[in-house]
């Protein structure tokens, strides 16, 4: 029935987007792009991590993209989302060797250390990474052939959509895993997951990785989307907006990042449409809403659709 559920949903994401203005369909592909660096935030959240640097690796997967193009001459689609897999991998393979060790807010701030000395670097080094003015994304092509200008919107948003759809799968495939069953139990006791003889670090250290590789992915899609990465993708602001969808969407499902991204890019944009000088003040305000009646974020709201269509049908016999 979920299964029929998911499927049902993503039709209905495909089916729509023709029939609706580009700009709804340019906010809907950064919002599934984005999705996915959303969805690694929550897996660590799952795990009682919380990180205030994620926005690295959403940095990493973009300016991979930027360097194959410009330094390697790559233009096809799935050879840079291969590499941009492998770098993400490969760096939060490296940085997770020191931040397994660490919880709570040491873990966040090391995370926010490290995203902001990339941040410099992209910003420092202008020769290689154009610096403030970063760095063009040519269209992408897919499978050797390049999208025709009149669907290249829609294109992507497709290519967008299928891809996290996947990697949606994937991640509910992790969490459903011994793997992804030992760190919800790390949040909630981690000396007896010792004593039971599961290595925390271990489901950290992965966890840590498959987070920093969504947000790869995610980086790459949306780059691609706008056409133009800039350093300010790997700065705290980005990260604290990541964390900030995720308490929006929720952590109850791998579907909620989803949810809480779309619902994040409609109420920013039409924000700063009608209130150009306080839109952040209307976002803390929704954020607020939600903390305050909807603790779980907006996923919860499908417990409470249930519960009340059994309660109406208890009601009606």
């Amino acid at each position: 029935m979920v299964i029929v559920r998911a499927l049902m949903g993503l039709a209905l994401f495909l089916v729509v987007p023709p029939f609706l203005p580009e700009w709804i369909t340019f906010l809907l592909t950064l919002a599934w792009a984005k999705a996915l660096a959303v969805l690694g935030v929550v897996l660590l959240l799952r795990g009682g991590l919380l990180t205030f640097g994620h926005a690295l690796y959403y940095a990493v997967g973009a300016y991979t993209a930027g360097f194959a193009v410009k330094f390697l001459g790559v233009h096809e689609g799935l050879v840079v989302l291969v590499l941009a897999v492998v770098t993400g991998a490969t760096t939060s393979a490296l940085l997770g060797l020191l931040l397994a060790r660490y919880r709570g807010v040491h873990f966040g701030l090391l995370n926010l250390a490290f995203s902001m000395v990339l941040y410099a670097i992209l910003l420092k080094f202008y020769a290689v990474t154009g610096g403030t003015d970063g760095l063009r994304l040519p269209t992408p092509l897919l499978a050797g052939i390049k999208p025709p200008p009149q669907s290249l919107r829609l294109t992507i948003y497709y290519v967008t959509v299928v891809l996290t759809a996947l990697l949606l799968y994937v991640a509910h495939r992790f969490t459903a895993s011994p793997l992804g069953y030992t760190l919800r139990a790390v949040r909630d006791n981690e000396v007896r997951v010792e004593y039971m003889g599961a290595s925390v670090r271990q489901a950290i250290y992965c966890s840590y990785i498959v987070a920093g590789v969504l947000a790869s992915v995610g980086g790459v899609l949306a780059g691609f989307s706008v056409g133009h990465i800039v350093p300010e993708v790997s700065f705290w602001t980005q990260s604290g907006e990541f964390v900030f969808v995720a308490l929006l969407g929720g952590t109850g499902s791998v579907v909620a990042p989803i949810a809480g991204s779309i619902v994040f890019e409609f109420v920013r944009n039409y924000a700063f449409k009608y209130s150009p000088y306080t839109w952040q003040m209307t976002l803390g305000i929704v954020l607020l809403i939600i903390i305050f009646f909807l603790p779980g974020g907006l996923w919860s709201l499908t417990g409470l659709a249930r519960r009340w269509g059994f309660a109406t049908r208890r009601w009606t016999r």
